[in-house]
């Protein structure tokens, strides 16, 4: 029971957190995802290829999150975008303090699309508000097509499946068909994609979709603006 009680008030001071993070990004007029996966689903790959295509089309910004080496926000900086990172020396997601903190780096001036990578994780992640408009889930069919019954949650409480390596496909036991049914079946609201980085395929569409959530404003609450 303490510890039931103890989550509860970690989880209630996130949400607050969160909160906070989600008013500066509406007043910024800032659309925010949140980049979640397992470790080695091509995140940071498809970060890049999103970069890329989206260069001059979008004002970008990206937080990095990993547990030690700040070796992807090398590789993003090279798109030569602002780049935060967060080690979180061991610890297993990013919290909506950690995404504060790193925002007090950032100039979000004119910038319309914040990414946030979080740690390589498929359960805490899911539990942590970070103020983000949405999740977008990164599963790769290396993974196998049994991750959404594994992992529910993540994919419960995220808004986009990105379905990554389709290049993969022709030499893995992956069933892409049955990831997508078991997927739908946690969460039937889900935006499903299917990507390769290495061909390309599948990145226009992402990154056409993604242009199109930022023109909406999701993030922006007009009575929460002064």
């Amino acid at each position: 029971m303490s510890v039931i009680t103890i989550e509860r008030k970690v989880l209630e001071k996130n949400d607050e957190l969160a909160r906070r993070n989600r008013e500066l990004f509406a007043k910024q007029r800032t659309f925010v995802i949140n980049l979640v996966s397992s470790p080695g689903s091509g995140k940071t790959s498809l970060l890049e290829k999103t970069l890329g295509y989206l260069k001059g089309k979008l004002k970008i910004a990206v937080i990095e999150g990993d547990v030690q080496t700040d070796l992807d926000a090398q590789r993003v900086a090279r798109f030569d975008v602002p780049v935060a990172q967060i080690v979180t020396n061991g610890g297993c997601h990013l919290e909506a303090k950690l995404v504060a903190d790193a925002l007090d780096r950032l100039d979000l001036a004119g910038v319309e699309l914040l990414v946030i990578e979080n740690v390589g994780n498929l359960v805490c992640p899911s539990n942590y508000d970070l103020g983000e408009a949405m999740k977008v889930v990164v599963a790769s069919t290396t993974e196998g097509d049994d991750k959404p019954l594994k992992y529910p949650a993540m994919f419960r409480n995220a808004s986009v499946l990105i379905i990554n390596k389709l290049d993969l496909l022709p030499y893995l036991d992956c069933d892409i068909n049955a990831l997508k049914r078991n997927a739908l079946q946690i969460n039937p609201s889900l935006t499903v994609f299917e990507t390769s980085c290495r061909s390309g395929s599948g990145i226009p569409e992402w990154c056409a979709w993604l242009q199109q959530q930022v023109s909406k404003g999701y993030n922006v609450k007009p009575s929460t603006l002064t």
